[in-house]
């Protein structure tokens, strides 16, 4: 944890949170973190969703989106309001020859609105077809997970119109994530937070790290961000990145 202290007090008004390894173990958010992230709300602050997770799937798999202001999906592809069930989607569908490429060279994968996802060790094809094709494609991964989709599309690229939207600055949000694919988002929040599970190349490039584990350390935030207890953490400035870098970021 970073234990430098000034006299700036930081308030933050909402909390990005990554769905797989972060609130979910094995898909499942249990209840401590559901009542977690109730707390939050009821405290009147914003509450995001940001996963890389295909958007109906995400729907089939937590029973509960409707707890979120908004909802980024698919690596920030795509932004769902829960409340008024619409959804804008950030980035164009995958070319089908590149759809066609990969089932050519027999790569299992699925695909959403925009992106493409399959599993380790299968880069190596997508790469290759990306390559082949001349698409301004890259590959973005989450632990054993591969996501291809446009270059310029990131988790932070689809959190900046969800907090527009909302009328909060990266500034005030806390992040907290898990993954390789997470650091795009963190980087732009005001706060930025690993699970104690996450990959130790996140953990490293965070402002705190929790104590607890998935969903237990998501909850550990809440309670710390509600009691004031990080309201004068000073985050790393090396650490972040303005909205106008959001684009770059991977």
């Amino acid at each position: 944890m970073n234990s430098s202290m000034d006299t700036i007090k930081r308030e933050y008004l909402a909390l990005a949170t990554d769905y797989d390894g972060t609130i979910a173990h094995d898909g499942v958010v249990d209840e401590e973190t559901l009542a977690a992230l109730t707390r939050w709300r009821a405290a009147g602050k914003k509450l995001l969703l940001v996963t890389g997770r295909e958007f109906n799937e995400l729907l089939v798999t937590f029973p509960h989106c409707d707890m979120f202001d908004r909802i980024v999906a698919e690596n920030g592809a795509l932004l769902h309001e829960p409340a008024t069930n619409t959804t804008r989607i950030l980035s164009p569908a995958p070319p089908d020859a590149f759809l066609t490429a990969l089932k050519s060279l027999g790569v299992p994968f699925s695909a959403g609105r925009s992106i493409v996802a399959t599993v380790e060790p299968h880069e190596h094809a997508v790469l290759s077809a990306i390559r082949d094709l001349g698409l301004e494609w890259h590959v973005i991964f989450n632990k054993g997970s591969v996501m291809a989709l446009p270059a310029n599309i990131t988790k932070a690229t689809g959190l900046l119109p969800a907090l527009e939207e909302l009328g909060i600055t990266p500034a005030q949000t806390a992040g907290v994530g898990d993954a390789e694919n997470d650091h795009a988002f963190l980087r732009l929040c005001g706060l930025s937070v690993a699970v104690d599970n996450a990959l130790p190349s996140l953990k490293k490039n965070v402002d705190i790290v929790t104590q607890g584990k998935r969903g237990q350390g998501v909850a550990e935030l809440i309670a710390q961000l509600l009691a004031d207890d990080l309201e004068f953490i000073v985050p790393n400035p090396a650490l972040h990145i303005d909205a106008s870098q959001a684009s770059h970021s991977s």
